[in-house]
């Protein structure tokens, strides 16, 4: 049976007057729901400042982990988060209809892993990310919704031009903004010792790749080393919330799958 602990933390850093992040998750409520639903971890990163950054980022979380719970037995996961990430997207467009002149363009960015069985499902809009944790290396598993990171995939500018580009912090894709999100979602087997790392750009801007890995490395205890991540953001300037959450793999139930119904392995 699947068997992980986590860790969150979030916080303002050193130049932002409030918070615009939200996380929030998901437990399975009983030892059967480990099975049939699985757990669930999402982040969101408010964007619009006076325009209510904060309550778009809280709104996509309470409607993501609300619609989690309710989800039907062993639906398929990236069905699942794909249609949440739907409905979010929906709340925060609707509250910024019908909030008047001060919640105008508020959005929000948002990433979330669902894990059951030796499966990991993310979906994400924006640039919030997650890494995947392993043998001392950090894979980004999301793709930045950046204006810069679209140049670059398109080879207009290099990646480093992109990163000291003015377009490095605008989204090409944000929840709220439009009626329908585009929603990117990705599947990948989890291994025991695997962390899940995800992020808003308050962490993945100042901390390095290679430095999530060695702060998460395999025995690293979670709470330390979020704190740990958190300060070294800070002392970097800390110019943005910074947020985490953790995820360390402890046991996997390998499964196959036969006519769409899953089967253990041995």
């Amino acid at each position: 049976m699947l068997d992980l602990e986590f860790v969150e933390r979030t916080d303002v850093g050193r130049v932002r007057d409030h918070n615009e992040d939200y996380l929030g998750y998901a437990a399975p409520a009983t030892p059967a729901q480990v099975r049939t639903h699985g757990w669930m971890f999402v982040l969101a990163d408010g964007v619009g400042g006076q325009e209510k950054g904060e309550v778009a980022s809280r709104t996509a979380v309470e409607s993501m982990v609300a619609g989690f719970h309710n989800a039907k037995d062993g639906e398929s996961h990236s069905a699942v988060l794909q249609r949440l990430v739907q409905q979010a997207n929906t709340r925060v467009f609707e509250s910024a209809v019908t909030g008047g002149r001060t919640s105008a363009g508020m959005a929000t960015t948002i990433v979330a892993c669902a894990l059951r069985y030796d499966r990991v499902c993310v979906a994400h809009v924006g640039d919030s990310r997650c890494y995947l944790i392993r043998s001392g290396k950090a894979a980004q598993i999301t793709r930045d919704h950046t204006i810069a990171s679209e140049q670059v995939r398109l080879g207009f500018v290099t990646a480093q031009e992109a990163a000291e580009g003015e377009t490095s912090h605008i989204l090409s894709r944000s929840l709220g903004t439009e009626l329908v999100a585009n929603v990117d979602a990705s599947d990948h087997q989890i291994f025991a010792g695997d962390v899940l790392l995800l992020c808003s750009d308050g962490l993945h801007g100042p901390v390095e790749d290679s430095e999530m890995a060695a702060i998460c490395g395999q025995g690293q205890d979670l709470h330390q080393a979020a704190e740990k991540l958190v300060a070294l953001a800070n002392d970097r300037g800390g110019g943005d919330n910074i947020s985490v959450q953790l995820v360390r793999i402890r046991g996997v139930e390998r499964m196959g799958m036969y006519r769409g119904r899953p089967y253990k392995l041995y």
